[in-house]
């Protein structure tokens, strides 16, 4: 039977809040936390919930993000449901132990508000972070909007539970996070449901089976372990497609690893992650009004990337414009690779493809930005920006 949501079950949340909703809902075992800008009002939210008695989450407050995402791995590896939170600099501190988790196979589920990197010191949100960990073994699904955020927190902790992998829920720090929008909550029962119990396969408590995790692995051995961890991530493509599925027969809400938005006749065609979306989305409106044949295509799931499908989406345009919220420094930016990784085997002559940074600590993109855009002739620079000054 498919969910129908009512009035009772609209609200006005940020990012940060819709995050923490659906946290209250989930009531993981364990989340060890430590604050940092623009994260910070996920887990200070989530506390004061657990602190009025709306869940019975284990919050533990530790000296660094390093910290938080070892007791992460302590308690997910003992057999609980475990969770975080972090942004930028924090992330950073916790790359060491990132490919950790993902090696041990623990479905650690972290929620990510992105914010530029240091130096010089800046508090806004762009892709630095995510990008920077986008090779650590996590699977990486990026928000436009505050509904997504509260959705794909159910899905991302389905999906790693189901592929034994750790994700990261990853929303535009202040642009989503700290930004009210409207959205439909579940009901907790339907929550409950969804996600179900965790059953951990193997975990350090289980003293009828004993396991070892984290043991040395010299080169007769490593590769082998290394390998699975690449099947398993090969294998999150064709599970997340059900968990879609399911998501929709209770919310009513159909998403998928990438969307299409007026694709179908488009000659042009801007490919983007994240919140800004949302702003192309309307620049794209009023082109079509002019009778501009532009579309969208949004990456919803970065890590593993979906290079089929992307192919598919755009095998048709002949000009292609990849918006990055990050930079490579010595190499192209990481979005604009994967698109080029994608068409390979179509790249030729019928079309174009050009790369445009932008965003970066947290600067605002326009419509009018956007819509430049489809006017630019590609030619000169393989790397071209957008707002700088």
């Amino acid at each position: 039977m498919t969910y129908q949501t009512d009035k009772t079950n609209k609200k006005a949340l940020t990012g940060g809040a819709a995050a923490a909703e659906a946290l209250r809902q989930i009531n993981p075992d364990v989340m060890p936390v430590y604050p940092i800008t623009p994260q910070t009002p996920i887990i200070e939210t989530f506390a004061k919930m657990v602190a009025d008695g709306e869940a019975d989450t284990e919050i533990i407050d530790v000296e660094s993000e390093h910290s938080a995402m070892s007791a992460a791995v302590g308690a997910q590896a003992a057999g609980t449901r475990a969770m975080t939170a972090s942004s930028s600099q924090g992330i950073m501190l916790m790359s060491e132990v990132l490919p950790i988790a993902a090696g041990m196979r623990l479905p650690i589920l972290m929620l990510v508000s992105t914010r530029a990197l240091s130096a010089p010191i800046n508090i806004h949100g762009d892709h630095q972070d995510v990008m920077f960990v986008r090779d650590s073994g996590w699977i990486q699904i990026f928000c436009e909007n505050v509904q997504e955020v509260y959705d794909n927190t159910f899905i991302a902790l389905r999906l790693a539970e189901k592929v034994r992998l750790p994700a990261m829920v990853i929303m535009d720090g202040f642009t989503t996070s700290h930004s009210v929008e409207n959205l439909e909550i579940l009901e907790n029962s339907v929550v409950k449901k969804f996600i179900g119990e965790y059953n951990p396969k193997n975990y350090l408590l289980d003293f009828e089976d004993p396991k070892t995790f984290g043991p040395v692995a010299l080169p007769n051995f490593y590769f082998e372990f290394k390998r699975a961890q690449i099947e398993a991530t090969d294998g999150v493509i064709g599970e997340i497609g059900e968990i879609f599925g399911e998501y929709e027969k209770i919310s009513g809400r159909n998403y998928d690893v990438l969307e299409s938005y007026q694709l179908d006749d488009a000659e042009k065609a801007i490919v983007v992650a994240g919140s800004t979306a949302g702003t192309a989305k309307v620049a794209v409106d009023e082109l079509r009004e002019q009778r501009e044949k532009v579309g969208l295509l949004k990456i919803k799931l970065f890590r593993p990337f979906p290079y089929e499908q992307i192919t598919e989406a755009l095998k048709n345009v002949k000009k292609i414009a990849v918006f990055d919220r990050t930079v490579s420094l010595g190499s192209i930016p990481p979005l604009y690779s994967e698109i080029k990784n994608s068409l390979f085997s179509i790249l030729n002559s019928q079309f174009s493809i050009q790369s445009y940074i932008y965003g970066l600590g947290g600067r605002e993109i326009f419509k009018d930005d956007i819509k430049k855009v489809f006017e630019d002739d590609q030619k000169g620079r393989e790397i071209k920006y957008i707002g700088l000054k």
